[in-house]
């Protein structure tokens, strides 16, 4: 569009849109590498706050965590501190499988981002409404000398700021968007409708236009939460306690101790009495009244959706979970609905335990905007706009932590883009992170996105315990940690060192000691007992050497798996390819292979409806 140079102007290397739990991973990510960096939010009261639920991790969730903070991000840390429950979760299964989740104190935790974020040096965190995007059209494009590193060679306009309400301009070399659920943002509550991404918040329609303007694509989503009730009118003793654990564990790898007296979670359950209500009154449900047609998350459904998918089930169960240590709020997960007032009210009324209790908000579902995440390249950048980046619920995904995830990968690659270095993305075989942007850019999704251990073909190896493991090295080259995080990361490295050493150069019955530990019935604790040495050793370290060593064998067969998929990742597909020179590819394919624009072979075969004879075609054309 064509800018004018107002008396108000802001110059920033990069400037985040939206401050919430994507938007403050991008902007600390972005100032960590030097960057000077604005985070831009319409209210600063909102910096990090849960909108959802007042809990952080869960399965697969938990290992994003984690990830995000051997990267040197910052949630791990804030929900370490301000924590009230710590349970890992699948504690029976095998150690792929474990996954950290925790309730927290929910003002606290929002405090505790802002307070992080106030102390980052390079970032300056404003009060400001985005209204329009300001870019400008790409003249004379040549071809670039490094076609597989030269993202900006297709895109025709570039991102030059964003312009704010009071006609002031961040001008900015990269942008980043992380506008959650905000975007032409309508909530329902039964027929009741109102502008908002969040209750007692605004929508904001500038940006979705901005979109528009530049050709996006853009599509509708919903979500939902479900209603609050006063702890005082509970009467627990008829419900189910659902403690924390004993020897809770954190998040981050740089937690020494967690808070103590954890509060305890409470179970209740739905019955028929509550279905009935719930099936007399459909008609009044947006989702069945057809006054929402957009696609929520199917695996987080409304109780609406549980009565009528799950007609045999008699009861569902609910969790109360409470969202602080100063505050009387209880969030009841497990029944997010959007019907009206007086049947939510109703509802409690028919639940053991539940009768007496008032709501102190009410659910409700929203409609928004989000962009088809197959319009980026798998760094985030957008394959039209150079410089405009996008991370989170603006990219159809649903989740604290998948936001954050995003936004620490589009915060960094804004960063690296400014200073004129390549793009950083971890693999599918590198970490959770990798398959959640895989998934989006490469396949795109048809409802909101959630995590879950089954998406990682190679989830062995992405466990919870070895983040750091797998991502603090690249963290550590890329500029992301301090001295402080080094030096615990090269600590545990040596200490594993030792351990191995120390079990190989030891015998039990005449066997290697970590051969013997193999054995499925041999705990670490029986070693300790047969060799006192090994009760020296940390316990984290410990850890790590018997999962490496039980699990050998399984992780060596993955291994060979993750040495095939490098080998096709190794073909590289130039950005500019040209995919109509080759002569017998189905349109079909050609679409698709334009649309994605994959960058490697291996993320070729991975584009739905893409068949081996369409990749041999490709191949036999790249070897051309």
């Amino acid at each position: 569009m064509n800018h004018s140079h107002p008396q108000n102007r802001y110059d920033y290397d990069v400037v985040i849109i939206g401050a919430g739990h994507a938007g403050t991973e991008a902007a600390a990510a972005a100032a960590r590498l030097g960057a000077r960096t604005a985070l831009l939010t319409t209210n600063l009261d909102t910096v990090g706050q849960m909108s959802c639920n007042p809990a952080i991790g869960g399965v697969a969730k938990g290992q994003i965590v984690r990830e995000v903070d051997a990267l040197g991000g910052l949630m791990g840390l804030a929900i370490d501190a301000t924590g009230i429950q710590f349970r890992m979760l699948n504690c029976r299964k095998g150690p792929a499988m474990h996954s950290p989740r925790a309730q927290a104190d929910k003002k606290a935790y929002q405090n505790h981002i802002k307070w992080q974020i106030e102390s980052i040096d390079n970032l300056d965190l404003r009060q400001e409404t985005v209204e329009d995007l300001v870019t400008e059209p790409i003249q004379n494009q040549s071809q670039p000398s490094q076609p597989n590193n030269d993202f900006a060679s297709l895109a025709t306009q570039r991102i030059v700021g964003v312009r704010v309400k009071g006609d002031a301009v961040y001008y900015a070399k990269t942008v980043v968007l992380t506008t959650g659920t905000f975007l032409k943002a309508i909530m329902h509550t039964g027929e009741a409708q109102s502008a908002g991404g969040r209750a007692g918040e605004g929508t904001t329609a500038g940006i979705s236009g901005a979109l528009h303007r530049l050709n996006f694509e853009l599509d509708r989503f919903k979500t939902g939460t479900p209603p609050r009730l006063n702890a005082r009118g509970i009467d627990f003793s008829r419900l189910e306690e659902q403690p924390g654990d004993e020897n809770p564990q954190a998040f981050s790898y740089l937690t020494d101790s967690l808070p103590g007296n954890q509060l305890p979670c409470h179970i209740a359950h739905t019955n028929e009495a509550v279905h009935d209500l719930i099936r007399a009154n459909l008609s009044r449900a947006p989702m069945y009244s057809g006054q929402i047609d957009s696609r929520g998350p199917r695996y987080c459904p409304s109780i609406e959706d549980k009565v009528v998918r799950f007609a045999d089930k008699s009861g569902h169960q609910l969790f109360l979970e409470p969202e602080g240590r100063q505050t009387q709020e209880i969030y009841v997960n497990g029944i997010s609905t959007s019907l009206p007032r007086d049947v939510q009210d109703a509802m409690f009324r028919l639940i053991p335990g539940l009768e007496n209790a008032s709501i102190m908000r009410y659910g409700y579902a929203v409609e928004y905007d989000f962009c088809p995440p197959t319009q980026l390249w798998p760094h985030l950048e957008s394959k039209t706009v150079a410089g405009l980046f996008f991370a989170g619920q603006i990219n159809g995904t649903t989740g604290y932590e998948e936001a954050a995830g995003q936004g620490l990968i589009a915060g960094l690659n804004a960063a690296r883009t400014v200073a004129g270095q390549s793009t950083w993305v971890p693999s599918r075989q590198d970490a959770y992170l990798g398959v959640l942007v895989d998934d989006l850019v490469t396949a795109g999704t048809d409802e909101p996105y959630r995590m879950f251990t089954s998406r990682a073909e190679y989830r062995l190896l992405l466990r919870q315990d070895n983040a750091d493991r797998r991502l603090t090295g690249a963290a550590d080259e890329l500029g992301l940690i301090d001295a402080n995080r080094r030096k615990r990361y090269h600590e545990k490295l040596e200490n594993i060192r030792v351990c191995r050493e120390l079990l190989a150069a030891t015998r039990v019955e005449q066997t290697p000691a970590d051969v013997y530990l193999r054995r499925p019935e041999v705990t670490w604790e029986m070693m300790c007992e047969w060799l006192p040495q090994l009760q020296n050793v940390e316990p984290e370290a410990a850890n790590q050497c018997v999962i490496d060593i039980k699990y050998a064998g399984y992780i060596d067969r993955q291994q060979m798996d993750v040495d095939k998929q490098l080998r096709m990742s190794e073909k590289r597909i130039p950005v500019s390819f040209d995919y109509e020179r080759i002569g017998p590819l189905r349109n079909e394919a050609r679409e698709k292979f334009l649309k994605i624009r994959p960058l490697n072979l291996a993320q070729a075969k991975r584009i739905s409806g893409i068949t081996p004879a369409d990749i041999a075609l490709v191949l036999a054309h790249l070897e051309r």
